[in-house]
């Protein structure tokens, strides 16, 4: 049996829904027999089937599921949840061999699926390819794990490493785009895929932006800004449409009070923990260099992704201080991006 090709498919059928199974994981599955796929599935959304029971389900004749291997990239799920646990799915199904990828860290599972495939007789490998389905589900693993989400920094900076021109009273509240047409769609891809983004007030005030996933079709993260002392612009576009937003605030804004929250501000860890008890998997951070910095100087960040353009502006507000020299690089149109991914621990 080809675990190695089977899981693969796995890790393909899952990687297509990012972004949409939150606060669930992305699950891909497979039912072979005799060493051909005869039913495959995914977790598309939260609330809906997940991998495993819409694998069994997508195969035409039940009969041969007892001789099948059923593979998914996580840790069948073995509590009830919006849907009844995977793990009686496949028991009930006669299905009496199993191969899993990763371990679920979260603590409804986190061991008791696979004990309960074993318990009921089903032959059990786990740890296949377990690099590659960690990585898959790296914003659940850290939010599990670390009890905090997924952390990207991301921000473009001109050649000479500024990364917005002073603003003046025309300018300001107009963004001024330092990366090309195929950065900005693909920073607009990467939006798609998290969960949330946050930026800080200034950012508002300067540019006032709507933080949305406009260039590219995808799903629209929630939408946080820091604003500690309630400086956001009445009119800012991110209070005038329905997607949904939260400021961040110390006290309660009387003005827009469905927009805000009340949160500790005494450091960026206070901050984390908030969005942590809000359940926030994964957060793309666009702020400017002073919110980037809160985060890269407490070593608080997963991944670091920076555009560097060939526009020269010649004086502005600095960049992050970052020595590239370990980013991988690769051109996006005429513009260079930087990145650096941690693995996963």
């Amino acid at each position: 049996m080809d675990d190695i090709k089977f899981m693969k498919r796995c890790i393909e059928l899952a990687s297509k829904n990012i972004g949409y199974t939150y606060p669930n994981p992305l699950v891909g599955s497979v039912v072979v027999y005799n060493n051909k796929i005869i039913g495959e599935g995914c977790h598309a959304k939260y609330g809906e089937s997940h991998a495993e029971v819409n694998a069994i389900n997508s195969v035409e004749d039940k009969r041969l599921l007892k001789d099948s291997v059923l593979y998914v990239n996580l840790e069948p799920c073995n509590h009830y949840g919006k849907t009844p646990p995977c793990t009686e799915a496949i028991i009930s199904n006669n299905i009496k061999k199993v191969v899993i990828g990763s371990k679920d860290p979260n603590s409804l599972v986190n061991g008791s699926g696979i004990e309960k495939l074993k318990s009921s007789g089903c032959n059990v490998s786990e740890g296949i390819m377990n690099k590659e389905c960690t990585e898959l589900n790296k914003r659940f693993f850290t939010y599990h794990i670390h009890k905090r989400p997924y952390i990207i920094l991301k921000w473009a900076e001109s050649k000479d490493g500024f990364i917005s021109p002073i603003k003046s009273v025309e300018t300001l509240g107009k963004i001024n785009w330092i990366s090309g047409e195929d950065a900005k769609k693909l920073s607009h891809k990467w939006r798609s895929e998290e969960h949330s983004i946050l930026v800080g007030v200034q950012t508002i005030i300067d540019d006032n932006p709507i933080l949305t996933t406009r260039f590219v079709k995808g799903r629209n993260p929630l939408r946080f800004v820091l604003d500690p002392n309630s400086r956001i612009p009445l009119d800012s576009r991110i209070l005038s449409d329905s997607l949904k937003t939260i400021i961040l605030s110390k006290k309660e804004n009387k003005l827009i009070p469905n927009y805000t929250k009340e949160i500790e501000f005494g450091n960026i860890n206070l901050i984390i923990e908030s969005l942590y008890n809000m359940n926030i998997q994964s957060i793309i951070v666009e702020g400017g260099t002073k919110t980037i910095n809160h985060f890269l100087n407490n070593n608080l960040w997963d991944s670091i992704r920076v555009f560097k353009s060939n526009k020269e502006l010649g004086k502005g507000i600095k960049g992050p201080d970052i020595n590239f020299n370990k980013f991988n690089l690769k051109n996006i149109g005429d513009d260079k991006l930087y990145q650096f991914d941690r693995l996963i621990s």
